[in-house]
């Protein structure tokens, strides 16, 4: 039987790719995301290969995120994974010129919309005493680095909160996972710098960063090992990054 995944972020980035790749391994499709024509197209290209359902709504609006799971049809209504992917970087200030809207919607997506979203769908994997959870976290949440203070902050939280997980849901046999990336070519710049391009270029200059497919592999890899595998906590970055201050612009 063919399994059914959930994604948030599914529109653009490591999300579209993970969504690509899954398709392409049979595994069923609920993609999660506010532009709801990307997603529109995104399910006419990958339904010819397996079922898709999509879902508008904002992480960080609980009530919207509560209908939007308990609306899934009979087909989807069992998610076998959840990809927590929907995050986000706004500003790169020093703490005492951030923005309190920057602040915000980092706390509110990368943290409580993670949460949100695995509330609405923890009761039936721990239901079925089985599940697969993976949060698309960041080595921002491993280190802190110059002017990163609140988005690395809450990337830490999503540390924590993977290592919370894993523990209060091992009795019921379901695996809890990280993935953290380094510098991955996204929108994630465009966004950070709220459009500046030519600010956004600069952060990939002079090496190889990560491609969405990349992580997407690493992602497909984890859900794919048997059962009694967990992979647990991964770190990834492209050979030129050796923390987030130290990259090889020559390589």
């Amino acid at each position: 039987m063919k399994k059914n995944a959930l994604i948030t972020g599914a529109t653009s980035g490591i999300g579209l790719a993970t969504a690509s790749l899954f398709a392409k391994k049979g595994i069923n499709l609920i993609l999660c995301g506010r532009r709801q024509e990307r997603l529109d197209a995104l399910a006419a290209e990958l339904g010819e290969r397996v079922r898709v359902h999509t879902l508008n709504f904002d992480v960080r609006n609980r009530e919207s995120v509560s209908k939007a799971i308990i609306s899934l049809p009979e087909e989807f209504s069992k998610i076998d994974i959840l990809i927590n992917n929907a995050g986000n970087a706004h500003g790169l200030d020093p703490i005492d010129e951030g923005s309190l809207e920057d602040w915000d919607a980092m706390i509110d997506i990368n943290v409580k919309g993670l949460l949100y979203v695995s509330k609405a769908i923890l009761p039936q994997m721990v239901g079925r005493k089985t599940g697969h959870i993976i949060n698309i976290g960041s080595t921002a949440g491993k280190e802190v680095y110059p002017k990163g203070n609140v988005y690395c902050a809450s990337k830490h939280a999503v540390d924590a909160i993977n290592q919370g997980m894993r523990i209060d849901l091992n009795p019921y046999g379901i695996r809890v996972g990280a993935v953290n990336p380094g510098l991955v070519e996204t929108e994630f710049s465009k966004v950070r710098f709220k459009g500046d391009e030519a600010r956004a270029e600069t952060v990939y200059q002079g090496f190889q960063p990560l491609r969405p497919e990349d992580i997407a592999d690493i992602v497909y890899f984890v859900v794919s090992r048997p059962y009694h595998v967990n992979i647990a906590d991964l770190v990834v970055m492209p050979t030129a990054q050796a923390s987030s201050t130290i990259v090889n612009r020559n390589a």
